[in-house]
């Protein structure tokens, strides 16, 4: 049971970390613009296409992002 907690602990704080990253490439373009030196990847445009894919889904995008928002506001 210890292992199993370990485990989740590890996941939760890769998941934060992954957040933390997440935010920083969505600051930094918002603040340096579209091509950030450092940021070989497109973060707005990579959410705004998981947005559109999701909303487009209809009701199982719906459900898809409550369980995402219900896992990263569950402390």
């Amino acid at each position: 049971m210890e292992l199993l907690q370990k485990a989740t602990g590890v996941v939760q704080q890769l998941t934060e970390a992954g957040l933390a990253l997440l935010g920083f490439g969505v600051v930094a373009q918002l603040l340096f613009g579209a091509t950030v030196p450092f940021l070989k990847v497109d973060v707005i445009g990579s959410v705004v296409d998981v947005t559109n894919q999701l909303g487009s889904e209809g009701l199982v995008g719906l459900v898809a992002v409550w369980v995402l928002a219900h896992i990263i506001s569950k402390k």
